[in-house]
């Protein structure tokens, strides 16, 4: 897959680290895979693994998923788009007359996928991720309490799969081009609205302090 993300200089982020902490604050990503043909997607939670050097993306579909099939191809070529909070911009906000736009955040990963097949390993996979989302619970599910004749089946029901990570573009679309007069006014009339235009402000903010300091680094994961 040898497609890029349309990203001008101005909010193209370069930094490996904040680009694995995006993803790792916003794990609910659209999996897009073409397999030679017409292409497929699905929105699935992926979870992201340091393994020395390499990066890893893992998950699950349901067996019957028909984007299934293109993994199970040999070496097959996968999109995995992760976005943030985005919020609509509206040009009545500049000191200058303009038109409209719209500010986002996202990372898209590349990489080649690879059907998990050991039990082993599925088991591994799914009682982490069970854990990891049940923990914050009043009463946690426990792997344990679900009767093991519907886990076995429910994990028969299922393809787990890993992707190696080969390459990464992130955009951070914050009204990087506009002046700081524009900025500050964008970020106030952000602050006011709604929880994902108070994000967008947020990390707004987090870039004007970090060009006050001549350091372009966002860190989502704070």
């Amino acid at each position: 897959m040898n497609a890029t993300m349309y990203t001008p200089a101005h909010f193209e982020v370069t930094q490996r680290d904040e680009m694995v902490a995006f993803m790792q604050q916003h794990p609910f990503a659209l999996l897009i895979s073409a397999g030679g043909g017409a292409p497929e997607a699905t929105h699935i939670p992926l979870e992201v693994e340091q393994r020395g050097e390499e990066l890893f993306l893992t998950g699950h579909i349901a067996r019957n998923n028909s984007i299934g099939d293109m993994l199970e191809q040999a070496e097959a070529s996968v999109l995995a788009v992760f976005q943030g909070a985005h919020a609509y911009i509206s040009s009545s906000w500049y000191s200058q007359p303009n038109v409209p736009t719209w500010n986002y955040m996202a990372v898209h990963a590349y990489g080649h996928a690879r059907i998990v097949r050991e039990q082993a390993k599925i088991t591994e996979m799914m009682q982490a991720l069970l854990i990891k989302y049940e923990q914050g619970q009043a009463a946690p599910v426990k792997w344990e309490a679900v009767p093991e004749k519907l886990m076995d089946g429910l994990l028969k029901g299922i393809t787990c799969f890993e992707i190696k990570v080969e390459r990464m573009d992130a955009k951070y679309k914050l009204s990087q081009n506009r002046s700081q007069q524009d900025r500050l006014a964008i970020i106030s009339r952000l602050e006011t609205g709604s929880e994902k235009e108070q994000e967008v402000a947020a990390a707004m903010r987090m870039i004007e302090q970090a060009q006050e300091n001549r350091v372009f680094v966002t860190k989502t994961s704070q």
